[in-house]
């Protein structure tokens, strides 16, 4: 049950509330831990996410549409993964009407709707391929659309390409199913067709709430205009709705983004994903078109973190991990009391660690032990499924040392401790030996009230949770062993 402090409620029970009723509830509400600035900036450095472990960027191109087969062979075949387990299904739409200058996303800018019904073809194309080896009829609890922007798709294409999916898979009637929604894209019309196809789940691009910000960044869109669309969300029975916030976009100050907060709060999202701006031009070209000179300092980019922290707590929200946010109701929060919190290629979950099958230009998947991604141009997608490959261009197969830290990095993401004795008799080390150099560099996260070690393990405090991307990166062999850590955002 949700309590609400004024407004009105909707069918299910939260909307947008007056930005003056959460200012007033803040002081009645558990605050964040005590963050220091000086904790801040020494935690402040590149490191990864770790949806994966390996990370993406250890891919190489020795792993080739043959060892995708391979696992796929394995996996229908009952040798690798749970076999008899329910797939998750990623599907990546490219295309974007207009370009986000931060955007970091594999996307292709066009206002040509035409494309769309070639690459519905070629996601086909490679469904059959996938299916052709693993078999169809396999079940599905959890399928996402991501970009780009899915709904560049019109309602045609939507069900064609939802009828390709449940062709090849079968789509449970109790999955979770999202979508990625740009807001300036959608209707009330067509959020209500997207309920009919049987999305359950929705994820709204905010990222700042601000005008002269939006205008800097090349992406405006009023609060009004989402906050009727979170209204209209709500009336249709959206299970879950996620709000996308970024910190240190241009023209962003503490204030601003203080605005910012109080609005998202005010509209009650179930959950918020806020992430740090990573000005890598050289990398992202319309990163190019940012001006350096308007991106806040450190400083503000702390303070930012910080009050966005201390605000979403104080406004009801429980803190899931690195940069995420949900309200106790909704199943994340609920997954992450419980245990049985989960980490994929779409960030946390709450489904079991399933294997995910990735379909579209530079789609990741997983399958067994392995990664694969798929060609990241659309020529080279086409390319391939015209000559009937799967359009595999790198990937990587685990070793036993990656199977360990993988497990150990995502039992700290995921669930914030690492008991020696399970990782010890799940895969036959023992945790002090392997892990010496790392238990050592442990301890002084320890001395920094990180996390609390003990002879059995270690658990992080609550402090510790909004560094928990620092705790996990010692135990990543590969980040170690490079000295060039550019390719990473920051972790504040």
């Amino acid at each position: 049950m949700h309590t609400m402090i004024s407004g009105q409620v909707s069918p299910q029970g939260v909307t947008s509330l007056p930005l003056q009723a959460f200012d007033a509830a803040a002081d009645a509400t558990t605050q964040a831990p005590a963050l220091s600035d000086e904790l801040l900036r020494r935690m402040d450095r590149p490191g990864p996410r770790y949806t994966s472990y390996p990370t993406a960027d250890r891919f190489v191109e020795a792993y080739t549409a043959d060892h995708y087969r391979q696992a796929l062979e394995q996996r229908a075949s009952g040798a690798i993964g749970a076999a008899g387990g329910p797939l998750s299904v990623y599907v990546h739409v490219p295309f974007c009407e207009s370009v986000c200058y931060y955007c970091a996303c594999n996307k292709i800018v066009t206002k040509d709707h035409g494309r769309a019904s070639a690459y519905i073809d070629a996601l086909a194309r490679e469904a059959g391929l996938v299916t052709d080896v693993l078999g169809r009829g396999h079940s599905v609890t959890q399928l996402h659309f991501g970009g780009g922007t899915p709904t560049f798709l019109d309602d045609g294409e939507l069900d064609r390409l939802m009828g390709i999916l449940r062709q090849h898979f079968m789509i449970e009637p109790r999955g979770e199913y999202s979508i990625e929604i740009d807001p300036r894209t959608v209707t009330r019309a067509r959020l209500r067709h997207l309920a009919d196809l049987g999305f359950n789940r929705l994820s709204y691009g905010v990222q700042d709430f601000d005008a002269d910000v939006q205008k800097a960044v090349h992406r405006v869109q009023p609060f009004e205009q989402v906050q009727a669309l979170m209204v209209d969300a709500r009336d249709l029975g959206f299970q879950s709705i996620n709000v996308d916030l970024i910190y240190g976009l241009p023209r962003q100050t503490p204030e601003s983004y203080a605005r910012t907060i109080r609005q998202v709060a005010s509209l009650r999202p179930d959950r918020i994903a806020m992430y740090g701006y990573a000005h890598l031009p050289q990398r992202f070209k319309p990163q190019r078109r940012i001006v350096p000179d308007e991106l806040p300092s450190g400083a503000d980019r702390i303070g930012m973190l910080s009050q966005a922290i201390s605000g979403f707590i104080a406004h009801g929200y429980q803190y899931i991990g690195m940069d995420h946010f949900a309200l106790p109701e909704d199943s994340l929060a609920q997954a992450k009391r419980q245990g049985r919190l989960h980490r994929n290629f779409q960030g946390y979950s709450t489904q079991a660690d399933s294997d995910l099958i990735a379909l579209g230009v530079s789609a990741i998947g997983r399958v067994g032990a392995t990664y694969s991604q798929n060609a990241k141009t659309l020529d080279e997608y086409y390319d391939a499924l015209n000559r009937n490959e799967l359009p595999i261009v790198r990937g990587l197969a685990l070793t036993r040392d990656d199977l360990v830290r993988r497990a150990v990095i995502m039992a700290i993401m995921c669930h914030g401790r690492l008991s020696f004795e399970s990782v010890s008799l799940a895969h036959l080390i023992d945790v002090k030996t392997y892990f010496a150099a790392e238990l050592d560099a442990i301890r002084e996260l320890a001395d920094d009230g990180l996390l609390s070690l003990d002879a059995d393990g270690f658990e992080l405090t609550p402090l510790g949770w909004y560094f928990v991307r620092s705790v996990a990166m010692v135990f990543d062999k590969h980040l170690r062993a490079d000295l060039s850590r550019e390719r990473f955002s920051r972790v504040i």
